[in-house]
């Protein structure tokens, strides 16, 4: 079997078989009409079951004619224009080259002597973000594996950098807005703080933080004899896009000590942006930063960071190893990556940004941002002129939550029901992709505009498909109920 391994023996044999994998990819995109086929899990997963993997096929082509059995044909394609469910992107061509680069080389980026030049293009790539962000001279951070890891390793280092004792941890508080990502409930648990921990501060009608909100629950902390740990500002929620006033949260910060932490997730996209930069204005006071630039950066699954203003609270992170990167490496000068990272082994995700803004630029990332904001913006005038359809707030980012509203009168149970039946019809007939979440317990459907190839005839297709399965429903049952 060594003749499955790649090195210089096989090249050959690798360059033939992975460019019938590309062969096969690219007829499928090519031959995608829409961004789902349909398929239930009761038909697909007994073809996936019945799969022997203990008999192996002995053949590439073999393997990937199965492959498109239980995969290529019904996979969710991000990249067809009516694909409008959730935060995932279509991807641009350098990052896919720098995905099978990574791939083949299989560096891991935990230390000097597994990755060398890996090490230093991430470094690069964490310096230039930090510079974007604004983060002054004395930044660093790591790439991740997503939001959710950025986010808990950002509130780690926030915890020990309060400097509270271990049996004191319960006095910990991190506020957060209504609307943030769940990985901060997450991460307090999972950081040893109790079920309190998370207070949740109201938002405005655009669904930002209020500060004045938060002013009232820092100082009633304070009078608690609780500890303010951390703020964490949302730019770019993921429901509604929104941005919390980065500048009043950073002055709040610095009046009660308390770390200020911004989940840009969604919105780092506006770092390349030659438009919209002015909309993260006040991000460049935060003591860490989430980015994932699998969102809106156009990178494959997975490319994130963590950034911190100063990078020696990144020693929060850092254990030696006799092994691996024992302490006289620090003395050395060594650039291990495992120092500040909560992984170990780890992918050289890094290069995919490299080689998308050594091709595009970072302009060319920023228009193609700057697109679906702006085709968002039409979506929006689009539904706020439609009586069938109730939108909740104007967008910032790319993001529209509404959702169907009879002409005629019935009650708000069978609106929430149709808009939970147009969803999951859309989805069962594959003609397009839409999330849905809930607005003051109430059930809406959800667009997350991320390829610039949808258009607005797109949008306003997929909301009359949307809008005849809730009507279907909705008379479906009066028949049933007369």
């Amino acid at each position: 079997m060594r003749s499955h391994l790649l090195n210089r023996t096989t090249a050959e044999d690798y360059r033939h078989s992975v460019t019938e994998g590309v062969a096969r990819v690219a007829a499928t995109l090519a031959s995608v009409e829409q961004p789902f086929s349909g398929v239930g899990v009761d038909r697909l997963a007994p073809v996936v079951d019945a799969v022997d993997l203990d008999r192996p096929l002995n053949d590439t082509a073999a393997a990937l004619d199965e492959l498109s059995e239980v995969y290529l044909r019904d996979a969710v394609y991000f990249h067809h224009p009516r694909y409008l469910a959730h935060l995932n992107c279509p991807v641009v061509i350098p990052a896919v080259v720098g995905e099978a680069v990574l791939s083949a080389v299989n560096s891991s980026l935990d230390t000097w002597d597994q990755s060398a030049g890996g090490t230093l293009i991430e470094r690069r790539l964490i310096d230039w973000t930090a510079g974007r962000i604004g983060l002054g001279p004395a930044a660093d951070g790591v790439f991740t594996s997503g939001g959710t890891q950025s986010n808990l390793q950002a509130l780690l280092l926030a915890r020990e950098e309060a400097k509270v004792r271990p049996e004191d941890f319960s006095r910990l508080r991190v506020f957060a807005s209504e609307c943030s990502h769940f990985s901060v409930q997450k991460s307090a648990k999972l950081l040893g703080l109790g079920p309190e921990a998370v207070v949740p501060v109201p938002v405005d009608r655009e669904k930002r933080m209020q500060t004045v909100a938060l002013a009232a629950a820092l100082e009633r902390c304070a009078a608690e004899g609780s500890v303010p740990m951390a703020v964490v500002a949302t730019a770019g929620t993921t429901d509604f896009g929104s941005i919390d006033p980065l500048p009043g949260i950073a002055a709040l910060c610095e009046q009660y000590a308390a770390w200020m932490h911004v989940d840009a997730a969604y919105g780092c996209g506006l770092l390349a942006s030659p438009t919209r930069r002015a909309l993260l204005d006040g991000i460049e006071r935060a003591d860490s930063v989430t980015v994932d630039y699998h969102k809106s950066f156009f990178q494959p699954v997975s490319s994130s960071a963590v950034l911190v203003r100063d990078r020696a609270t990144l020693r929060h992170a850092t254990y030696h190893a006799e092994y691996l990167n024992p302490r006289r490496t620090v003395q050395e000068r060594i650039p291990n990556q495992v120092d500040k990272s909560l992984q170990t082994t780890r992918r050289f995700d890094a290069l995919k940004l490299w080689m998308t803004l050594r091709v595009m630029g970072a302009d060319g990332v920023g228009e193609l941002f700057d697109e679906v904001c702006e085709r968002a913006a039409e979506g929006w005038r689009l539904l706020a002129a439609d009586p069938r359809f109730d939108v909740v707030v104007e967008p910032r980012l790319s993001t529209l939550v509404f959702r169907y509203v009879p002409a005629h009168v019935t009650s708000p149970e069978d609106i929430d029901r149709a808009n939970l039946h147009a969803r999951k019809a859309l989805f069962a007939s594959g003609e397009a992709v839409v999330a849905g979440t809930e607005v003051g317990s109430r059930q809406y459907l959800k667009f997350t505009l991320l390829n610039p190839e949808t258009t607005t005839a797109d949008i306003a297709a997929v909301l009359d498909l949307i809008a005849g399965h809730a009507e279907q429903y909705l008379g479906e049952s009066l028949d049933r109920a007369s």
